[in-house]
């Protein structure tokens, strides 16, 4: 509990440098936003076993021709969850999050590559397993989706980590549809993190063992101790990230700034691993920000 105490008076924080440090830089926001898109799209995809890597996933977006085959399912995977991402750049702001929108997003995800199940929830007999865990009956999903959504916005005044690890596990549990659960209920996590005035995150593929780990403890013990590890770390690295962004500060490759302070490599990447030094991972490298004065 201290633990999740301390990283949400951290993201705090955080978040009131960010308001400070972007009055007037709506534009570098935007390019942040814009750039970070193909990341998102390549660690959800990846989450969900796609054989993209993040310089296919760019050109795909980029409508560059690839080098290898790649499945009609594959681009579109990559093409639709782009068009969700940038989407809810924009609509989180101006809609409450409904079982309506979450539809309509899963429309916009599904379509082209199963149009028999695009924005609907699971019904009839579609029982859909993840691992040992065999998802409620599809006569469940509506009703565990509004207790969801009506819990999380009960909990107003407690702790964003808490919350959103609580939502996006109870949103997996349930698996509300027959494909693309897991890229959705990332998707709601950032529509909800923006909604509330915060940053987008994006859980990384090189967390996929982590994150399932996650889901297992919640099945077992209805507890959300990973998740929401997974969720503070997620929301500081990108704080971090942007704040070396809109600080102005030089951004270089932990490596160099080893070799320029004569550090440990190791255990500077363990301190960003945990986020206790401001680090972030841009493109799968760790960067850091420093003061231009500084190397």
């Amino acid at each position: 509990m201290a633990k999740t105490l301390s990283a949400y008076n951290k993201i705090n924080s955080l978040r009131e440098r960010y308001y400070k440090a972007s009055i007037g830089k709506d534009a570098l926001i935007q390019l942040i936003a814009e750039t970070e898109v193909a990341e998102q799209v390549y660690n959800s995809n990846a989450i969900e076993n796609s054989t993209l890597t993040l310089e296919e996933t760019e050109k795909i977006l980029l409508q560059i021709d690839l080098d290898r085959f790649i499945s009609e399912r594959e681009i579109f995977e990559a093409k639709n969850l782009a068009r969700v991402v940038a989407y809810i750049d924009k609509r989180s702001k101006e809609r409450e999050l409904t079982l309506e929108i979450i539809l309509s997003l899963h429309k916009m995800l599904i379509s082209n590559i199963r149009d028999d199940i695009a924005g609907r929830f699971r019904k009839d007999n579609e029982f859909v397993r993840v691992g040992n865990h065999i998802a409620p009956n599809p006569k469940e999903v509506i009703e565990r989706l509004e207790k969801m959504l009506a819990e999380y916005n009960a909990a107003s005044h407690e702790n964003i980590i808490k919350r959103i690890a609580k939502l996006h596990l109870s949103f997996e549990y349930t698996h509300p549809f027959c494909d693309g659960n897991g890229r959705i209920g990332r998707v709601i996590n950032n529509y909800l993190l923006m909604r509330e005035g915060f940053v987008p995150i994006n859980i990384k593929f090189i967390d996929r063992k982590k994150y399932y780990e996650a889901f297992r403890e919640f099945d077992a013990r209805n507890a959300t101790n990973i998740m929401e590890e997974i969720v503070g770390k997620a929301l500081t690295n990108s704080y971090y990230k942007r704040l070396a962004y809109l600080e102005g500060k030089k951004i270089i490759t932990l490596a160099e700034y080893v070799k320029n302070n004569k550090l440990s490599h190791s255990n500077l990447i363990n301190k960003a691993s945990r986020q206790t030094v401001e680090a972030f991972l841009e493109k799968g490298v760790w960067k850091i920000g420093i003061n231009n004065d500084k190397k």
